[in-house]
């Protein structure tokens, strides 16, 4: 390939829609399983590539030279190939930079929770770092390698002003799943996850309803890919094209749902929407009807509105996993908080 994202698992990456809106090339996604990475950096056929979970540390070693920052850092996400000299550089350190920056949150003189161990938890630790953090803990479950574990946060830390997320946690497609139980920090001020699908991970979801600062890893992955991009080409953009990119891409991907009382023209007006803007539209009471074969008024006249109520849970979860749809969900949908957080998530 010429340009592209190598990884393991990729089906939730956005990185060829980003790159698409950047610049006029051919830009791949390519899951590479741990025993044939070794082969593919060996062969160095592509000009240049971006690299995310798990091989931002395992590429280093096939790398000719390594960027000074991104020596210091540790981890790699953008490679590019020079004459079959293999360059490598952090572009994730600008591109979470960027995210904290543009959403006003403040880190110096702050303590920050790192949750992950990962190339991302390097990056971020370098990001908290260099915007002034007073304290840092990175945490993971073991707690090896000078890492603290949750518990050990739980129980010391619970301080801390700042969370930034590098795990997977939440990422589709097990959305409505968070590392770390944000009730036990009474001074958070702001989360930051890089999880960006969902657009809003549960994580930032359950901040947003606690009044806390939060965002999603949207911002920072578009950033990221527009400094990668001008590495791939040698050339640069305006600083206007990240915002550009980051409005098409959330108005594209957001869900439009519908809540209401019965008769009140939920499924109407979902169609409708549907047509006009050519998305798709659900609903979630005929979707229980398609999974059980039955009417809502059998369900529960033979099951009871409990059985219902956990048909409709797992309906919701399916369908808050979809992007670029309308969704218009049952009377009582909404009244169970669950149910509500997953559909926010994106």
């Amino acid at each position: 390939m010429e340009y592209g994202l190598i990884g393991r698992k990729l089906g939730h990456s956005f990185s060829k829609t980003v790159h698409n809106l950047i610049g006029n090339y051919n830009y791949e996604l390519k899951e590479i399983e741990p025993e044939n990475l070794k082969d593919f950096m060996l062969k160095k056929d592509f000009k240049a590539i971006n690299v995310t979970i798990p091989y931002k540390q395992e590429v280093i070693p096939f790398l000719a030279e390594i960027d000074p920052k991104t020596q210091k850092i540790g981890a790699v996400n953008t490679i590019v190939n020079k004459n079959g000299k293999l360059l490598g550089y952090n572009t994730d350190f600008l591109g979470l930079k960027s995210l904290i920056l543009k959403n006003n949150m403040e880190l110096c003189g702050k303590k920050v929770l790192i949750l992950g161990s990962g190339g991302t938890s390097k990056t971020a630790l370098a990001v908290a770092e260099d915007l002034g953090a007073l304290e840092v803990f990175c945490l993971s479950r073991k707690g090896s390698e000078g890492l603290i574990t949750y518990t050990e946060a739980y129980n010391n830390h619970t301080d801390a002003e700042v969370i930034i997320n590098t795990t997977p946690c939440g990422m589709y497609p097990n959305i409505g799943e968070s590392a770390i139980d944000i009730s036990k920090f009474p001074r958070l001020e702001a989360v930051v996850d890089a999880v960006y699908n969902p657009l809003s991970s549960a994580l930032v979801v359950e901040a947003r309803n606690r009044g806390i600062k939060a965002t999603g890893g949207l911002y920072m992955l578009i950033s990221q890919g527009v400094f990668a991009s001008e590495l791939f080409l040698d050339k640069k953009y305006p600083e206007t094209l990240v915002d550009g990119i980051f409005e098409s891409i959330l108005k594209e991907k957001q869900n439009i749902v519908l809540i209401g009382m019965p008769a009140s023209g939920k499924t109407t007006v979902g169609k409708a929407l549907a047509e006009s803007l050519g998305r798709s539209f659900f609903d979630s009471d005929e979707e229980i009807v398609k999974r059980e074969g039955t009417a809502v008024s059998e369900i529960f006249a033979s099951k009871g509105e409990k059985y219902f109520r956990g048909c409709e849970s797992e309906v919701i979860k399916e369908l808050s996993a979809l992007q670029t749809s309308i969704i218009a969900t049952g009377k009582k949908t909404v009244l169970n908080p669950k149910n509500t957080h997953l559909l926010k998530e994106n």
